[in-house]
């Protein structure tokens, strides 16, 4: 293949600009914002299962509360009912008296041992609260941390994007006087060569794979017609002579 040496040149000029852009790219997705929203994330997807899971438990504690407050007011109007029966005088029989006096005290102990029943939930419910303060406060929290970490990302996305754009606009007005078969055969060795089609012969080394040339290679490359398209023998890649190319 043979091309001009200023259209070789040019293949350089799009090198540079390519690598530009793959810096670019690499750029965006390496942002250290990445790994915060994802930690961010995964934090926020955690909390929310544990308030759920601590509303859950409150509502829970809350209908418990309600039941014990209730049984404990049944036991206490049937006290009432009876205390009532019996200061009335409307009981005569000692039989009757004693039992009701004896159903009395046995309401008396099943309200105290509700009592203590509704005091002890009250203490879970007090605890269930603050758990879920303290949870939906650390949710806010997170909402907060992963919102400004996605804040970042776009604005960096936003600025790496408008650079990549400016890059892509002189990537077309070179490529655009570039022969299309030397187009073809850059972009088909950038492929496979890492992102590096072109390379400089600088010094008798190529800069793409970095090897040096013995002086018979040298000599075999310096014999080529200026127009010759040079591929470096050990990576492949297109060769670009200058003047400090040593040849």
């Amino acid at each position: 293949m043979n091309a001009a040496p200023a259209d070789q040149i040019r293949l350089l000029d799009l090198q540079a600009i390519d690598s530009r852009l793959d810096q670019l790219a690499h750029r965006r997705r390496s942002l250290p914002e990445h790994a915060e929203i994802a930690q961010a994330t995964a934090d926020h997807t955690a909390l929310t299962s544990l308030v759920v899971a601590a509303q859950a438990q409150l509502g829970d504690t809350e209908r418990e509360q309600t039941k014990a407050e209730a049984d404990v007011e049944q036991v206490r109007a049937r006290s009432a009912r009876n205390q009532q029966r019996l200061d009335s005088g409307a009981v005569s029989s000692p039989r009757d008296l004693e039992n009701l006096q004896h159903e009395l005290g046995s309401l008396t102990k099943r309200q105290a041992d509700l009592e203590e029943v509704v005091l002890e939930i009250m203490e879970r419910l007090e605890s269930a609260q603050s758990r879920v303060t303290e949870l939906t406060g650390r949710l806010e929290h997170s909402t907060v941390v992963l919102s400004e970490a996605e804040s970042r990302r776009d604005a960096a996305f936003a600025e790496i994007d408008a650079d990549a754009e400016k890059v892509k606009r002189d990537r077309e007005a070179v490529a655009a006087v570039i022969p299309a078969d030397l187009l073809k055969l850059y972009i088909r060795l950038r492929e496979q060569q890492g992102g590096v089609g072109a390379a400089r012969l600088y010094q008798r080394r190529c800069e793409g794979c970095r090897v040096e040339f013995a002086i018979t290679d040298l000599n075999a490359i310096k014999a080529e017609p200026k127009d010759a398209v040079v591929r470096c023998d050990n990576c492949g890649r297109i060769l670009i002579r200058t003047a400090e190319s040593g040849v």
